[in-house]
Protein backbone atom coordinates (compact mmCIF):
# COMPACT_ATOMS: atom_id res chain seq x y z
CA UNK A 1 0.00 0.00 0.00
CA UNK A 2 1.60 3.79 -0.96
CA UNK A 3 1.69 6.27 1.41
CA UNK A 4 0.12 9.28 1.04
CA UNK A 5 2.66 12.40 1.94
CA UNK A 6 0.45 14.99 0.81
CA UNK A 7 -0.12 16.06 4.33
CA UNK A 8 2.97 15.77 6.06
CA UNK A 9 4.46 19.09 5.75
CA UNK A 10 0.92 20.36 7.43
CA UNK A 11 1.95 17.37 10.62
CA UNK A 12 5.37 18.35 10.87
CA UNK A 13 4.42 22.19 10.46
CA UNK A 14 2.88 22.76 14.13
CA UNK A 15 5.46 23.49 16.82
CA UNK A 16 5.61 23.91 20.50
CA UNK A 17 5.65 27.21 22.48
CA UNK A 18 8.41 28.11 24.48
CA UNK A 19 6.07 27.61 27.81
CA UNK A 20 5.31 24.36 26.31
CA UNK A 21 8.64 23.17 25.95
CA UNK A 22 9.79 24.37 29.35
CA UNK A 23 7.19 21.76 30.35
CA UNK A 24 8.11 19.08 28.84
CA UNK A 25 12.07 19.43 29.92
CA UNK A 26 10.14 19.10 33.73
CA UNK A 27 9.68 15.85 32.63
CA UNK A 28 8.67 14.55 36.36
CA UNK A 29 7.36 15.67 38.06
CA UNK A 30 4.73 15.19 41.91
CA UNK A 31 0.73 15.90 42.76
CA UNK A 32 0.49 16.41 46.35
CA UNK A 33 -3.45 15.56 47.25
CA UNK A 34 -4.13 16.76 50.33
CA UNK A 35 -7.46 18.63 52.27
CA UNK A 36 -10.07 16.93 54.69
CA UNK A 37 -10.46 13.70 52.87
CA UNK A 38 -7.22 13.28 54.80
CA UNK A 39 -9.09 13.40 57.74
CA UNK A 40 -12.11 11.78 56.89
CA UNK A 41 -10.37 8.32 54.79
CA UNK A 42 -12.53 9.69 51.80
CA UNK A 43 -11.59 10.38 48.43
CA UNK A 44 -14.23 13.02 47.72
CA UNK A 45 -15.21 15.03 49.88
CA UNK A 46 -19.01 16.68 49.96
CA UNK A 47 -18.10 19.88 50.90
CA UNK A 48 -20.24 19.75 54.66
CA UNK A 49 -16.89 18.97 56.33
CA UNK A 50 -15.98 20.80 59.21
CA UNK A 51 -12.50 23.03 59.17
CA UNK A 52 -11.91 21.99 62.59
CA UNK A 53 -11.23 18.26 60.76
CA UNK A 54 -7.69 19.84 59.53
CA UNK A 55 -5.16 19.59 62.02
CA UNK A 56 -2.14 17.96 60.64
CA UNK A 57 0.20 17.64 63.37
CA UNK A 58 3.52 17.54 62.01
CA UNK A 59 3.41 19.16 58.65
CA UNK A 60 6.74 19.51 57.25
CA UNK A 61 6.45 20.37 53.70
CA UNK A 62 9.83 20.62 53.18
CA UNK A 63 9.89 16.46 54.27
CA UNK A 64 7.53 16.65 50.75
CA UNK A 65 10.12 18.79 48.76
CA UNK A 66 13.41 17.06 49.22
CA UNK A 67 11.15 13.01 49.36
CA UNK A 68 10.24 14.41 45.66
CA UNK A 69 13.77 15.67 44.91
CA UNK A 70 15.30 12.44 46.10
CA UNK A 71 12.60 11.22 43.67
CA UNK A 72 14.01 12.14 40.58
CA UNK A 73 11.03 15.01 40.01
CA UNK A 74 11.69 18.25 38.99
CA UNK A 75 8.48 19.56 40.56
CA UNK A 76 5.16 19.60 42.96
CA UNK A 77 1.59 20.35 42.41
CA UNK A 78 -0.48 21.22 45.47
CA UNK A 79 -4.74 20.17 45.51
CA UNK A 80 -5.37 24.04 46.96
CA UNK A 81 -8.48 23.27 46.73
CA UNK A 82 -10.48 19.69 45.88
CA UNK A 83 -14.24 19.38 44.93
CA UNK A 84 -14.94 19.50 48.55
CA UNK A 85 -14.29 23.01 48.75
CA UNK A 86 -11.66 23.61 51.45
CA UNK A 87 -9.09 25.63 50.66
CA UNK A 88 -5.43 25.12 51.80
CA UNK A 89 -5.05 28.80 51.85
CA UNK A 90 -6.47 31.73 53.89
CA UNK A 91 -8.37 32.85 51.28
CA UNK A 92 -10.57 35.80 51.61
CA UNK A 93 -13.89 34.52 49.51
CA UNK A 94 -14.70 31.96 51.63
CA UNK A 95 -14.37 30.94 55.25
CA UNK A 96 -14.23 27.75 53.99
CA UNK A 97 -10.41 27.00 54.43
CA UNK A 98 -7.23 26.68 56.94
CA UNK A 99 -8.09 30.49 58.71
CA UNK A 100 -10.84 28.03 60.40
CA UNK A 101 -8.91 25.04 61.26
CA UNK A 102 -6.83 24.18 64.48
CA UNK A 103 -3.95 24.32 62.12
CA UNK A 104 -1.19 26.90 63.13
CA UNK A 105 -4.19 28.32 65.76
CA UNK A 106 -6.13 29.48 61.88
CA UNK A 107 -2.42 31.06 60.65
CA UNK A 108 -1.35 28.16 58.43
CA UNK A 109 -1.08 28.77 54.23
CA UNK A 110 -0.19 25.29 53.62
CA UNK A 111 0.18 26.51 49.49
CA UNK A 112 2.80 29.24 51.40
CA UNK A 113 4.27 26.32 53.06
CA UNK A 114 4.60 24.54 49.65
CA UNK A 115 5.94 27.22 47.57
CA UNK A 116 8.88 27.91 49.81
CA UNK A 117 9.86 24.33 49.74
CA UNK A 118 10.09 23.94 46.23
CA UNK A 119 11.68 27.13 46.13
CA UNK A 120 14.34 25.45 48.75
CA UNK A 121 14.71 22.35 47.28
CA UNK A 122 15.12 23.32 43.35
CA UNK A 123 11.69 22.49 42.48
CA UNK A 124 8.65 24.10 39.90
CA UNK A 125 5.70 24.43 41.61
CA UNK A 126 2.58 24.76 40.85
CA UNK A 127 -1.47 24.58 41.61
CA UNK A 128 -4.39 22.60 41.50
CA UNK A 129 -8.27 24.26 41.52
CA UNK A 130 -11.15 22.46 40.87
CA UNK A 131 -13.86 24.65 39.39
CA UNK A 132 -16.73 22.03 40.95
CA UNK A 133 -16.76 23.52 44.53
CA UNK A 134 -19.18 21.43 46.90
CA UNK A 135 -19.00 23.76 49.69
CA UNK A 136 -19.80 27.37 47.70
CA UNK A 137 -23.19 28.35 47.40
CA UNK A 138 -22.36 30.14 44.41
CA UNK A 139 -21.90 27.40 42.69
CA UNK A 140 -24.56 26.66 40.12
CA UNK A 141 -25.44 30.48 39.48
CA UNK A 142 -23.58 31.22 36.30
CA UNK A 143 -21.81 34.23 36.55
CA UNK A 144 -21.36 35.12 40.35
CA UNK A 145 -19.49 31.86 41.01
CA UNK A 146 -17.38 31.90 37.90
CA UNK A 147 -16.62 35.57 39.38
CA UNK A 148 -15.58 33.27 42.53
CA UNK A 149 -13.67 30.94 41.09
CA UNK A 150 -11.37 33.78 39.08
CA UNK A 151 -11.17 35.69 41.87
CA UNK A 152 -9.81 32.63 43.96
CA UNK A 153 -7.35 31.63 40.64
CA UNK A 154 -5.81 35.36 41.23
CA UNK A 155 -5.19 34.98 44.80
CA UNK A 156 -2.86 31.68 44.31
CA UNK A 157 -1.70 33.23 40.85
CA UNK A 158 -0.23 36.25 42.94
CA UNK A 159 0.55 35.45 46.14
CA UNK A 160 3.26 32.66 45.63
CA UNK A 161 5.65 33.82 43.14
CA UNK A 162 6.07 31.54 39.98
CA UNK A 163 4.05 29.07 38.67
CA UNK A 164 4.66 26.18 36.05
CA UNK A 165 1.65 24.23 36.13
CA UNK A 166 -2.25 25.59 36.63
CA UNK A 167 -3.84 21.99 36.88
CA UNK A 168 -7.62 22.34 36.03
CA UNK A 169 -10.27 19.33 36.95
CA UNK A 170 -12.93 18.99 34.35
CA UNK A 171 -15.01 17.15 36.93
CA UNK A 172 -18.75 18.99 37.40
CA UNK A 173 -21.44 17.54 39.37
CA UNK A 174 -23.80 19.08 41.69
CA UNK A 175 -22.93 21.65 44.58
CA UNK A 176 -25.02 22.09 47.62
CA UNK A 177 -27.96 24.16 45.92
CA UNK A 178 -28.56 20.64 43.45
CA UNK A 179 -27.67 23.05 40.49
CA UNK A 180 -24.43 22.02 38.03
CA UNK A 181 -22.37 25.02 36.91
CA UNK A 182 -21.38 26.15 33.37
CA UNK A 183 -17.13 27.11 33.17
CA UNK A 184 -16.19 29.98 31.87
CA UNK A 185 -13.18 27.61 30.25
CA UNK A 186 -11.96 31.23 28.67
CA UNK A 187 -11.98 33.33 31.18
CA UNK A 188 -10.19 31.07 33.25
CA UNK A 189 -7.47 30.71 30.72
CA UNK A 190 -7.34 34.67 30.20
CA UNK A 191 -6.91 34.79 33.85
CA UNK A 192 -3.57 32.74 34.00
CA UNK A 193 -2.39 34.29 30.59
CA UNK A 194 -2.39 37.17 32.49
CA UNK A 195 -0.86 36.61 35.84
CA UNK A 196 1.82 34.02 35.29
CA UNK A 197 2.56 33.63 31.06
CA UNK A 198 4.87 31.22 31.51
CA UNK A 199 2.53 28.89 33.29
CA UNK A 200 0.90 25.75 31.02
CA UNK A 201 -2.67 25.09 31.51
CA UNK A 202 -3.06 21.60 31.92
CA UNK A 203 -5.91 18.93 31.23
CA UNK A 204 -8.67 21.66 31.23
CA UNK A 205 -6.49 23.51 29.15
CA UNK A 206 -4.93 24.38 25.52
CA UNK A 207 -0.80 23.55 26.79
CA UNK A 208 -0.95 19.37 28.43
CA UNK A 209 -3.25 16.93 27.31
CA UNK A 210 -4.27 14.33 29.87
CA UNK A 211 -3.32 10.77 28.51
CA UNK A 212 -6.50 9.24 28.94
CA UNK A 213 -6.10 7.21 31.92
CA UNK A 214 -5.22 7.62 35.88
CA UNK A 215 -3.69 4.16 35.79
CA UNK A 216 -0.01 4.62 34.56
CA UNK A 217 -1.02 3.62 30.66
CA UNK A 218 0.61 4.87 27.88
CA UNK A 219 0.41 4.73 24.08
CA UNK A 220 3.46 3.12 22.66
CA UNK A 221 3.43 5.93 19.85
CA UNK A 222 2.44 8.77 21.17
CA UNK A 223 1.83 12.26 19.31
CA UNK A 224 2.39 15.41 20.47
CA UNK A 225 0.34 17.13 17.15
CA UNK A 226 -3.42 16.09 17.49
CA UNK A 227 -6.31 17.91 16.27
CA UNK A 228 -7.67 21.13 18.18
CA UNK A 229 -10.96 19.36 19.18
CA UNK A 230 -9.26 17.53 21.96
CA UNK A 231 -8.00 20.47 23.86
CA UNK A 232 -12.10 21.07 24.62
CA UNK A 233 -12.54 17.05 25.46
CA UNK A 234 -12.06 16.93 28.73
CA UNK A 235 -13.86 20.40 29.37
CA UNK A 236 -17.31 19.02 28.28
CA UNK A 237 -19.77 18.58 31.00
CA UNK A 238 -21.46 15.37 29.78
CA UNK A 239 -17.97 13.84 29.94
CA UNK A 240 -16.22 14.83 33.18
CA UNK A 241 -16.08 12.63 36.09
CA UNK A 242 -18.79 13.46 38.46
CA UNK A 243 -18.83 10.30 40.89
CA UNK A 244 -15.97 8.90 42.68
CA UNK A 245 -15.35 5.74 41.35
CA UNK A 246 -12.67 3.39 42.00
CA UNK A 247 -13.26 1.41 38.98
CA UNK A 248 -12.24 4.85 37.19
CA UNK A 249 -8.73 5.15 38.80
CA UNK A 250 -7.80 1.44 37.23
CA UNK A 251 -9.19 2.15 33.71
CA UNK A 252 -6.67 1.57 30.88
CA UNK A 253 -6.50 3.45 27.50
CA UNK A 254 -9.18 2.03 25.73
CA UNK A 255 -8.43 0.99 21.63
CA UNK A 256 -10.86 3.95 20.56
CA UNK A 257 -8.14 6.08 21.69
CA UNK A 258 -4.58 4.27 21.30
CA UNK A 259 -3.97 6.23 18.01
CA UNK A 260 -4.38 9.97 18.23
CA UNK A 261 -1.33 11.50 15.90
CA UNK A 262 -0.79 8.91 13.32
CA UNK A 263 -0.85 9.69 9.53
CA UNK A 264 -3.51 7.19 9.21
CA UNK A 265 -5.82 9.30 12.16
CA UNK A 266 -4.78 12.94 11.39
CA UNK A 267 -6.32 11.98 7.34
CA UNK A 268 -8.89 14.92 6.68
CA UNK A 269 -8.17 16.89 9.94
CA UNK A 270 -7.11 20.39 9.15
CA UNK A 271 -6.83 21.62 12.62
CA UNK A 272 -3.84 20.47 14.64
CA UNK A 273 -2.26 21.80 17.83
CA UNK A 274 0.84 20.42 19.83
CA UNK A 275 -0.71 19.21 22.59
CA UNK A 276 1.57 17.22 24.65
CA UNK A 277 0.28 13.83 26.97
CA UNK A 278 0.74 13.85 30.64
CA UNK A 279 0.87 10.52 32.72
CA UNK A 280 -0.89 10.96 35.75
CA UNK A 281 -0.95 8.02 38.75
CA UNK A 282 -0.78 7.87 42.17
CA UNK A 283 1.72 5.89 43.97
CA UNK A 284 -1.17 4.03 46.04
CA UNK A 285 -4.77 3.15 44.88
CA UNK A 286 -5.90 6.28 45.77
CA UNK A 287 -5.81 10.25 45.41
CA UNK A 288 -5.27 10.86 49.22
CA UNK A 289 -4.12 9.11 52.00
CA UNK A 290 -6.25 5.56 52.98
CA UNK A 291 -3.96 3.61 56.36
CA UNK A 292 -5.69 0.61 54.72
CA UNK A 293 -3.59 1.07 51.36
CA UNK A 294 -0.11 1.47 53.39
CA UNK A 295 0.72 -1.99 52.12
CA UNK A 296 -0.19 -1.14 48.76
CA UNK A 297 2.08 1.66 47.22
CA UNK A 298 3.59 1.33 43.80
CA UNK A 299 6.93 -0.61 44.19
CA UNK A 300 10.48 0.15 42.07
CA UNK A 301 9.63 -1.53 38.97
CA UNK A 302 6.57 -0.33 38.82
CA UNK A 303 7.62 3.16 38.47
CA UNK A 304 10.41 2.57 36.60
CA UNK A 305 7.59 0.92 33.96
CA UNK A 306 5.55 3.89 34.08
CA UNK A 307 9.05 6.63 34.01
CA UNK A 308 10.31 4.69 30.70
CA UNK A 309 6.86 4.30 29.09
CA UNK A 310 6.22 8.09 29.79
CA UNK A 311 9.37 10.55 30.15
CA UNK A 312 10.60 7.39 27.88
CA UNK A 313 7.95 7.56 25.39
CA UNK A 314 7.05 11.57 24.80
CA UNK A 315 4.93 12.33 27.60
CA UNK A 316 5.34 13.76 30.82
CA UNK A 317 5.05 11.65 34.22
CA UNK A 318 2.70 12.99 37.61
CA UNK A 319 2.65 10.96 40.48
CA UNK A 320 0.78 11.21 43.03
CA UNK A 321 2.27 11.77 46.63
CA UNK A 322 -0.55 11.67 49.00
CA UNK A 323 0.54 12.88 52.91
CA UNK A 324 -0.78 10.87 55.77
CA UNK A 325 -2.74 12.55 58.59
CA UNK A 326 -0.02 13.78 60.48
CA UNK A 327 1.71 16.03 57.33
CA UNK A 328 4.06 13.68 56.29
CA UNK A 329 4.79 11.40 52.88
CA UNK A 330 4.85 7.64 54.11
CA UNK A 331 7.84 6.19 54.96
CA UNK A 332 6.75 3.45 52.38
CA UNK A 333 6.01 5.87 49.42
CA UNK A 334 9.42 7.50 50.31
CA UNK A 335 11.42 4.74 49.62
CA UNK A 336 9.58 3.39 46.42
CA UNK A 337 10.26 6.76 44.95
CA UNK A 338 13.74 6.97 46.19
CA UNK A 339 14.69 3.80 44.68
CA UNK A 340 13.47 5.04 41.58
CA UNK A 341 15.04 8.50 41.69
CA UNK A 342 18.59 6.39 42.22
CA UNK A 343 17.83 4.58 39.00
CA UNK A 344 17.23 7.82 36.91
CA UNK A 345 20.10 9.72 38.90
CA UNK A 346 22.69 6.43 37.96
CA UNK A 347 21.39 4.71 35.08
CA UNK A 348 21.51 7.66 32.59
CA UNK A 349 24.59 9.46 34.37
CA UNK A 350 27.28 8.62 32.14
CA UNK A 351 26.61 9.29 28.40
CA UNK A 352 28.80 6.44 26.49
CA UNK A 353 28.22 8.03 23.14
CA UNK A 354 30.50 11.14 24.41
CA UNK A 355 33.49 8.38 23.69
CA UNK A 356 32.49 7.55 20.52
CA UNK A 357 33.47 8.33 16.84
CA UNK A 358 29.65 9.98 15.57
CA UNK A 359 29.44 9.88 11.66
CA UNK A 360 26.64 10.87 9.87
CA UNK A 361 26.63 10.56 6.30
CA UNK A 362 23.07 11.65 5.65
CA UNK A 363 23.45 14.88 6.97
CA UNK A 364 23.06 18.14 5.74
CA UNK A 365 26.54 20.03 6.04
CA UNK A 366 26.60 22.00 8.82
CA UNK A 367 24.35 19.39 10.68
CA UNK A 368 26.09 16.35 11.40
CA UNK A 369 27.08 14.52 14.58
CA UNK A 370 28.50 17.48 16.17
CA UNK A 371 27.20 18.24 19.58
CA UNK A 372 24.61 15.33 19.71
CA UNK A 373 25.94 14.16 23.13
CA UNK A 374 24.66 17.28 25.02
CA UNK A 375 20.85 18.07 24.58
CA UNK A 376 20.41 21.46 23.28
CA UNK A 377 18.34 22.93 20.21
CA UNK A 378 21.11 25.30 18.95
CA UNK A 379 23.34 22.70 17.87
CA UNK A 380 21.26 19.17 16.09
CA UNK A 381 21.38 17.01 13.15
CA UNK A 382 18.99 16.82 10.34
CA UNK A 383 18.80 15.87 6.47
CA UNK A 384 18.52 17.62 3.29
CA UNK A 385 15.25 18.61 2.19
CA UNK A 386 13.23 15.53 0.89
CA UNK A 387 15.03 13.12 2.28
CA UNK A 388 13.19 11.28 5.30
CA UNK A 389 15.78 8.52 6.15
CA UNK A 390 18.73 8.59 7.75
CA UNK A 391 21.95 6.82 9.42
CA UNK A 392 23.75 7.62 12.19
CA UNK A 393 26.88 5.46 13.60
CA UNK A 394 28.92 5.67 16.95
CA UNK A 395 32.01 3.89 17.03
CA UNK A 396 33.92 3.30 19.84
CA UNK A 397 38.19 2.17 19.71
CA UNK A 398 36.81 -1.17 22.35
CA UNK A 399 33.65 -2.68 22.81
CA UNK A 400 30.52 -0.88 25.11
CA UNK A 401 28.26 -2.95 26.86
CA UNK A 402 24.74 -1.06 26.34
CA UNK A 403 21.12 -1.20 27.98
CA UNK A 404 19.75 1.92 27.41
CA UNK A 405 19.43 4.13 24.81
CA UNK A 406 17.77 7.87 24.46
CA UNK A 407 17.23 9.81 21.82
CA UNK A 408 15.41 13.06 21.64
CA UNK A 409 14.36 15.37 18.33
CA UNK A 410 14.15 19.18 17.89
CA UNK A 411 11.34 19.67 18.62
CA UNK A 412 11.37 23.68 18.01
CA UNK A 413 10.94 22.27 14.83
CA UNK A 414 8.08 19.66 15.19
CA UNK A 415 8.03 16.31 15.46
CA UNK A 416 9.01 14.42 12.59
CA UNK A 417 10.45 10.55 13.44
CA UNK A 418 7.61 8.15 12.46
CA UNK A 419 10.03 4.93 12.43
CA UNK A 420 13.23 4.39 13.54
CA UNK A 421 15.54 0.92 14.55
CA UNK A 422 18.30 0.74 16.61
CA UNK A 423 21.18 -1.58 15.40
CA UNK A 424 24.54 -2.98 16.59
CA UNK A 425 27.53 -4.05 13.84
CA UNK A 426 27.11 -8.09 13.30
CA UNK A 427 30.09 -10.49 12.80
CA UNK A 428 30.37 -9.68 8.90
CA UNK A 429 30.26 -6.16 9.66
CA UNK A 430 26.43 -5.87 8.62
CA UNK A 431 23.30 -4.45 10.83
CA UNK A 432 21.72 -6.95 13.51
CA UNK A 433 18.53 -5.00 15.16
CA UNK A 434 18.35 -4.65 18.30
CA UNK A 435 14.88 -2.62 18.35
CA UNK A 436 12.58 -1.09 16.26
CA UNK A 437 10.21 1.27 17.46
CA UNK A 438 7.82 4.38 16.14
CA UNK A 439 8.07 8.18 17.65
CA UNK A 440 10.70 9.75 19.26
CA UNK A 441 9.61 13.70 19.63
CA UNK A 442 10.64 15.10 22.93
CA UNK A 443 12.77 11.91 24.46
CA UNK A 444 12.44 8.37 23.44
CA UNK A 445 14.82 6.36 26.30
CA UNK A 446 14.70 2.38 24.83
CA UNK A 447 15.12 -0.66 26.94
CA UNK A 448 17.25 -2.73 25.20
CA UNK A 449 15.97 -6.49 25.88
CA UNK A 450 18.90 -7.33 27.04
CA UNK A 451 22.51 -5.71 27.24
CA UNK A 452 24.31 -6.08 24.27
CA UNK A 453 28.06 -5.90 24.30
CA UNK A 454 29.17 -3.92 20.52
CA UNK A 455 32.08 -1.06 19.50
CA UNK A 456 30.02 -0.23 16.90
CA UNK A 457 25.73 1.31 17.57
CA UNK A 458 23.86 2.80 14.59
CA UNK A 459 20.66 5.21 14.42
CA UNK A 460 18.28 4.41 11.61
CA UNK A 461 15.65 6.21 10.97
CA UNK A 462 13.80 4.65 8.65
CA UNK A 463 10.73 7.37 7.96
CA UNK A 464 9.42 10.44 8.98
CA UNK A 465 7.22 13.31 7.81
CA UNK A 466 9.68 15.47 6.47
CA UNK A 467 13.14 15.35 6.98
CA UNK A 468 14.64 14.27 10.13
CA UNK A 469 15.89 15.71 13.43
CA UNK A 470 17.71 14.58 16.26
CA UNK A 471 19.23 17.06 18.87
CA UNK A 472 20.23 13.99 21.49
CA UNK A 473 22.24 10.70 21.20
CA UNK A 474 22.36 9.00 24.60
CA UNK A 475 23.84 5.63 25.21
CA UNK A 476 23.94 3.84 28.44
CA UNK A 477 25.35 1.01 30.59
CA UNK A 478 22.67 -1.73 31.83
CA UNK A 479 22.15 -0.75 35.57
CA UNK A 480 20.91 -2.51 38.55
CA UNK A 481 19.92 -2.11 41.88
CA UNK A 482 23.29 -4.10 43.40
Amino acid sequence: MSIDRSRDPLYAAIRPTERQIAYQQTEFYGFIHFTVNTFTDREWGDGTESEALFNPAALDAEQWARTARDGGMKGLILTCKHHDGFCLWPSAHTEHSVKRSPYKNGQGDVVAETAAACRKYGLKFGVYLSPWDRNSPLYGSGKPYNDYFVAQLTELLTGYSDIFSVWLDGACGEGPNGKRQTYDWPRYYETVRSLQPNACLCVCGPDVRWCGNEAGDTRPSEWSVVPRRLCRAETVEAKSQQADDASFRQRRITSSDRDLGSREALRGEDDLVWYPAEVNTSIRPGWFYHPSEDDQVKDFETLRQVYLNSVGGNAMFLLNLPPDRCGLIHPADAASLGKLGRFIREAFRDNLAEAASISAGDALPGFGGEGLTAPSYETYFRTAEGRIEARIDLEWPRAQEIGYVVLQENIRLGQRVERFAIACKGPEGEDVILREDTVVGYKRIVRLDRPVTTRRLSILIRDARVFPTLAFIGVYGPWSED
